[in-house]
């Protein structure tokens, strides 16, 4: 047995060696935990299994870019269909059109620019805002997390907000004096800038995740995503949701259908790839042709529209869009988790969810802003991270990370998860 344990520990320590912190993502060091890190062998549908074997219900799912759950067999089959007949070509492909096709027919977007991540579809945003307008602010919000860019990170969610340095060594005071950060569903705060002639004037773009998945799931309250969409038109700026998450998980047309607010421009990533690296920016026909070779924006990238990541995406969005789908998606959220609710009703602590999304947020109620995130509450979370891990249950390894329910997960999987929920639950001291 110790010879077994030791293996997933003695990969991690390998890596250590050769990989900063182990990792070639911050988040998967499970810093704030204290354990390593198991390492995946395989996965397959809703379970996980690392190199000594043992099973795991996932609900991380690569932090939701699974929402059919892992080694699907369409995307699957499409990726290995495409990479046999060339991994990329460096021209557009009959692929990446039907998938702009599929993203144009399905959503308020008029025209699609493909990229290879959610970070580039952010910097991408950026310039065609600041393009558009002639004007260098960015407003965001505290605890939205909008990829790895300089100007972003300050004031962000997921591990970035776990950094000793603010935002980031490395980051120099004049990367983020044209961001403006607010807080999180404060109109209050956001008309204090709207209101100023000197502010209003100068800013470009107005950048919110209408639902946050990287403080946990925290929704915005629908009249201030209203607020934001009636001032932006007034100030001459442009508002843009970030939807690298919520895109195609909460509604079929993303948090921007699920709320009847229509931005300017969108960021959709994850899902879009169907579990390989591709993101891409949408909006109007008048925004997007600001992009080169049409505008005086330019944006380019040699991997952009890769045909085996595109492959996958389009054969993951067919499926998710056939009928019954989103509604088999919360039905099985809700068989999940609707005792918990009812559970935590009389507790200090609370579960969110929007969709399929979810989190645990404990000794807090329901935020509607960046959570405090309290000493006792990295406790309780370490504890019952653990808890679940012993039993084959894998969350996303951090507080401000959310969880994920597929298309895979069996009636099964979300019966003993609920049973070991509630268990792990009611240890934790109220």
């Amino acid at each position: 047995m110790e010879s077994s344990i030791a293996l997933n520990r003695d990969i991690f320590t390998r890596a250590l060696h050769v990989l900063p912190g182990g990792v070639s993502s911050p988040i998967r060091s499970w810093k704030e935990l204290p354990l390593s890190p198991f390492v995946p062998a395989r996965g397959k549908g809703a379970q996980l299994v690392d190199i000594e074997g043992k099973i795991y219900i996932d609900y991380c799912m690569s932090f939701g870019a699974l929402i059919l759950g892992h080694a699907h067999p369409k995307p699957s089959l499409a990726a290995a269909g495409a990479l046999m007949r060339g991994s990329t070509y460096g021209l557009t492909t009959a692929t990446e059109v039907q998938l702009a096709e599929f993203i144009v027919k399905h959503t308020f977007c008029e025209q699609v620019r493909f990229v290879s991540s959610g970070t580039e579809a952010l910097s991408t945003i950026i310039r065609i805002a600041r393009g558009v307008t002639k004007r260098p602010l960015v407003v965001k919000f505290e605890g939205n997390y909008h990829g790895h860019i300089d100007a972003l990170l300050l004031e962000a969610g997921s591990y970035a907000s776990e950094l000793t340095a603010t935002p980031s060594a490395g980051i120099t005071r004049s990367s983020v004096c044209d961001t403006i950060a607010l807080p999180y569903n404060d109109e209050e705060a956001a008309c204090r800038v709207f209101s100023s002639p000197e502010l209003a004037s100068r800013i470009a773009l107005v950048l919110i995740e209408p639902v946050a998945g990287n403080m946990g799931v925290v929704p915005a309250k629908l009249s201030f995503l209203e607020y934001l969409r009636k001032q932006t038109r007034t100030i001459g700026a442009l508002l843009c949701f970030d939807e690298v998450i919520s895109g195609f998980r909460v509604h079929p047309q993303g948090a921007s259908g699920l709320y009847g607010v229509i931005p300017d421009l969108v960021a959709y990533g994850k899902i879009v790839g169907g579990g390989f690296p591709a993101a891409c920016v949408g909006g109007s026909k008048t925004i997007m042709e600001e992009l080169a070779p049409l505008g005086e924006v330019f944006q380019a990238g040699t991997l952009s529209g890769n045909p085996v990541a595109l492959a996958a995406g389009a054969a993951t969005l067919q499926e998710i869009f056939q009928p019954g789908t989103y509604e088999k998606l919360e039905a099985k959220t809700a068989f999940l988790l609707d005792p918990i609710e009812r559970i935590l009703q009389d507790t200090p602590h609370s579960l969110v969810r929007v969709g399929s999304m979810f989190s645990l947020f404990f000794y807090e109620k329901y935020p509607r802003k960046k959570p405090a995130f309290l000493p006792k509450s990295r406790t309780a979370f370490a504890q019952f991270f653990q808890e679940l891990l012993q039993e084959g249950i894998y969350f996303s390894p951090a507080l401000t990370e959310s969880q994920f329910v597929s298309m895979a997960h069996t009636e099964q999987d979300l019966l003993k998860t609920r049973d070991v929920l509630i268990e792990a639950l009611s240890r934790l001291d109220v």
